[in-house]
């Protein structure tokens, strides 16, 4: 006789997983992919605007759509951070201003061994302007604020379904669709693999508010996102993001299975990115946000010359390692934000 039984996490989401965590995506381990659906809605100027709807600051509206809950978006209304929207009678979702210029060539020309890291030179392959965000509030939505990065701009639907079979033109979408599909209603994009207390967890990468990082991580280069919070406590008042922490000289080889950090993914070509460790996601902490404040933290050379040097995969190991300082921010002293802010939807918890 055969048996079966649900995986643990889905009795409850605190055992050991997997756990999907973004209930409207299709994920595919074994491609790092997920697909989504695809929202076709338009500017107030008349523009066709192509997005991805991955989270949301109201719980009942986040689960109607299959996206994490957010609570911490709601900090974000500072400046440009937020742009208005509205939905229309017939679906069709209106936004106010917000511009993305996909026609630039996405360029990152690593630094000289062993430093890989800063690159010579940097271009992210999309440009947001002034007035882009990927966070939106719908006037006619309960004023929740949802995050609906852009994947495409001004293209027609027919233009689009000519890149259903993965024949992509990065000109006119984003670096990380790997397809997209106007008739079918979805879209297929690159995932980033990462760890959060100790668990692997992939998550998409859609915007930057540098343009430096935006090229690292194939993601739009997004100034308006330079008007969040960035350097409170993850659960103060006004904080809307949450903590990365980014490794510079991380352990580099891609047989080594130690490996980790921007040295790493600059040089080791084929692998996953440079496995950032990131803090809370929905079912381990309650203050998720898929805008992360990144730490850029770098082993010191003792911590090197001492063998200590390994990968990291838990943001309160990260804490106390600098503590102790075998870990430094790139800016000296203790790991702390130095400014730099990205959106990464968390999609999937392995276990």
């Amino acid at each position: 006789m055969i048996t079966a039984e649900p995986a643990p996490s889905d009795v409850n989401p605190a055992y050991l997983g997997p756990v999907l965590l973004m209930k409207s995506a299709l994920v595919d381990l074994e491609a790092g992919t997920a697909t989504l659906p695809l929202h076709e809605g338009k500017l107030a100027s008349g523009e066709t605007v192509w997005s991805v709807l991955t989270d949301a600051t109201d719980e009942n509206l986040a689960r109607l759509n299959g996206v994490p809950y957010s609570p911490k978006l709601a900090y974000a209304t500072m400046g440009k951070a937020i742009r208005e929207g509205r939905i229309e009678q017939n679906g069709t979702i209106v936004f106010s201003a917000g511009r993305v210029d996909f026609a630039p060539k996405h360029k990152v020309t690593p630094g000289a061994a062993p430093n890989f890291f800063p690159p010579k030179e940097a271009h992210a392959g999309s440009v947001g302007d002034a007035d882009y965000s990927p966070l939106v509030r719908l006037a006619n939505g309960n004023g929740a604020i949802f995050n609906m990065p852009m994947v495409a701009f001004n293209v027609s639907a027919s233009v689009l379904n000519k890149m259903c079979d993965g024949n992509v033109d990065y000109s006119k979408v984003e670096d990380k669709v790997v397809r997209i599909c106007p008739r079918d209603g979805t879209v297929t994009l690159k995932l980033t693999l990462g760890y959060t207390f100790g668990r692997p967890v992939f998550y998409l990468s859609t915007e930057a508010n540098d343009e430096t990082v935006a090229a690292l991580e194939g993601a739009t280069y997004t100034p308006a996102l330079k008007d969040l919070a960035f350097g409170l406590e993850d659960a103060s008042l006004g904080e809307s993001a949450e903590r990365l922490y980014t490794f510079v000289n991380g352990p580099t080889g891609i047989d080594n299975p130690f490996r980790q950090g921007l040295d790493s993914a600059l040089s080791d070509k084929g692998s996953h990115g440079p496995l950032n460790v990131l803090g809370g996601i929905p079912t381990i902490n309650l203050d998720y946000s898929p805008m992360w404040r990144v730490f850029p933290v770098k082993w010191t050379d003792d911590a090197i010359g001492k063998g200590y040097r390994t990968k990291m995969t838990d943001a309160i190991a990260v804490e106390d390692a600098g503590e102790r300082g075998i870990i430094e921010s790139v800016a000296g002293g203790k790991p702390k934000p130095v400014g730099f802010v990205v959106n990464c939807p968390v999609v999937y918890r392995v276990n």
